[in-house]
């Protein structure tokens, strides 16, 4: 089945108002780019974030102060004008096995499920750090797995927890996304077509979704 699709002139709207209705208690965070503005709107209403239990998909393995690193990101801007609890990956010792025992104890255990997923998509569809030909897309029975990258090696959640989310958005800008979104809606074989959450729901810019546009 197709991910929902969204096409909007306003990402960030059209993705707070999904924050809103799924009202989680646990959430996924992405890095890159296009989440910035969105985390930045969702600063502005601290009280659906009390309480809140906030983990990330990926992390590169850098200081937590790296300008490099997601959680950085996030912090700047949301994380430290909410009252979340944050789960940040240990992207300075790089280390799977520990985020995956703050999971297990979170979960008490069981198959993590969060209420709410950012992820984003990469030109060549990867999501989170999980990318073309790794065989961290293979993997079945660890949550969080470490793989090599040219710039840095980053810590990844496994597709087992992403695709047991609840609601998993993808957010989508920019023509340089147009292929990878059409391959995703044609449900051609990439890393995020990969995640089968009980709901995608795919956000993107006119720019990315301009060949989806052209066939509706």
């Amino acid at each position: 089945m197709a991910p929902e699709l969204i096409v909007t002139s306003d990402i960030v709207e059209a993705a707070v108002v999904l924050f809103r209705e799924a009202r989680p208690r646990t959430i996924v965070l992405a890095g890159g780019v296009t989440p910035r503005p969105v985390y930045q709107r969702l600063a502005r209403e601290p009280s659906h974030w009390d309480g809140m239990e906030v983990f990330f998909s990926d992390e590169r393995c850098v200081s937590p102060h790296d300008p490099a690193s997601n959680y950085h990101m996030a912090s700047r801007a949301l994380l430290s004008f909410v009252p979340a609890h944050v789960h940040r990956m240990p992207g300075e010792t790089c280390d799977s096995a520990a985020y995956e025992e703050e999971l297990r104890g979170f979960f008490a255990g069981g198959q993590p499920e969060f209420d709410f997923a950012f992820l984003g998509l990469g030109s060549d569809g990867h999501t989170a750090s999980l990318v073309p030909g790794d065989a961290a897309l293979e993997e079945r029975e660890r949550w969080v797995v470490r793989v090599m990258r040219p710039d840095h090696d980053r810590l990844t959640l496994t597709l087992p927890v992403l695709s047991a989310a609840r609601v998993v958005v993808f957010l989508v800008a920019g023509a340089a996304k147009r292929d990878a979104l059409r391959r995703m809606m044609a449900g051609e074989d990439q890393p995020a077509n990969r995640v089968k959450a009980a709901r995608v729901i795919v956000v993107a810019d006119a720019a990315a979704a301009a060949d989806e546009e052209r066939r509706s």
